[in-house]
């Protein structure tokens, strides 16, 4: 396997660290973050002043010689698959992507093709310098299969990095488009009874409370009250439909990040999503709660009515801020047209 030397000087005034000087001092083309630094320390990959220095912790003396051996990265064991992929941004470092419902994220023992990572290898080929010392995209964060709209995925060791801090700070913007049951407004006496509910000023529907795996169904989140995850989600009206109040288009915006957070807050307040085969199930609707297309297109929409619609973070290497927008699918679109008709 060919590798190539990596060679710089510590600066002056350099953290007492060993990982974290040569953290701050590596050259930024190396394309190197933090914790692949530490693995090639510990690896023995590095040499201070011609010496293997294997302590991540060890002091560091500025005017160090700092050598680093940086074997290419190795080819994925996932096989690149020509997929047709929506992509809404790229450049070296990253790869924005408008991901249709129906794909999943990242291979897994029941999807092991078919899926965005074995897309982006293809589409990415040479391109991708290697994240963790693979040639791989970085996932730094997922949306269901059946969830339509954007994800942001790391090209370089450096982006995925950059990327990860700023979904773990949850610093990173995303607002989601759902259709769900019911209308979740301020004046609903029975919404402002759940436990974990309030509303902030433009009748802003707040809930906090904690997530995990359901104890008797580990494909479910169960809201909890005490252990688990943090998790808060925020939504409000955008459109309301049918008489009165049947269903209505919201948007959601994340506080944190986690899994099927807004189909499990939704489904706790008591507006699971339309389409949701996990939380939502399917209600019986008034016969003139909508015209007969609405009512059909509700009990017939094949998944959750959720597009994540906006992504907004700063570059990882260029710190520009940017922010992206993808339109609501022809599915969801669709159904939103016939849940406007006008009951008969």
């Amino acid at each position: 396997m060919s590798s190539r030397q990596i060679e710089f000087v510590i600066t002056e005034n350099p953290p007492k660290r060993l990982d974290k000087a040569v953290s701050r001092d590596v050259p930024e083309e190396a394309a190197l973050s933090r914790t692949r630094l530490a693995r090639l320390i510990e690896a023995g990959s590095l040499l201070v002043d011609g010496v293997v220095v294997l302590d991540p912790k060890a002091r560091i003396a500025e005017g160090a010689q700092i050598s680093i051996t940086v074997e290419e990265a190795e080819d994925s064991h996932i096989g690149p698959e020509d997929i047709p992929l929506e992509v809404i941004y790229e450049d070296d470092d990253l790869i924005v992507i408008n991901k249709p419902a129906g794909m999943v994220v990242h291979p897994a023992p029941g999807t092991p093709s078919g899926t965005l990572v074995n897309a982006l290898l293809h589409h990415c080929g040479e391109k991708l310098s290697g994240v963790g010392g693979v040639k791989r995209p970085g996932i730094v964060h997922r949306i269901d299969k059946e969830t339509s709209g954007l994800l942001v995925v790391a090209k370089t060791d450096a982006a995925h990095q950059g990327l990860a801090a700023q979904f773990e700070k949850h610093t990173v913007e995303r607002y989601y488009r759902a259709v769900c049951y019911g209308v979740p407004d301020g004046n609903d006496p029975r919404l402002r009874g759940v436990k974990g509910a309030s509303f902030e000023s433009g009748n802003i529907l707040k809930l906090t409370t904690q997530l995990a795996r359901h104890k008797h169904d580990r494909q479910r989140q169960a809201v909890l009250f005490q252990g688990g995850r943090h998790a808060v989600t925020r939504a409000r009206i955008v459109e309301p439909f049918g008489n009165p109040g049947t269903a209505a288009l919201i948007e959601c915006w994340l506080e944190t990040g986690r899994t099927h957070q807004i189909r499990v807050h939704m489904t706790h307040a008591g507006h699971s999503l339309i389409g949701d085969p996990t939380y939502g199930g399917k209600r019986k609707l008034a016969a003139k709660a909508l015209s007969l297309a609405g009512i059909s297109a509700v009990q017939s929409f094949p998944r959750q009515a959720l597009h994540a619609a906006v992504l907004g973070f700063t570059h990882p290497v260029s710190g520009e801020a940017m922010r992206f927008e993808a339109p609501l699918p022809d599915d969801m679109e669709e159904l939103i047209d016939k849940l406007r008709a006008a009951p008969a």
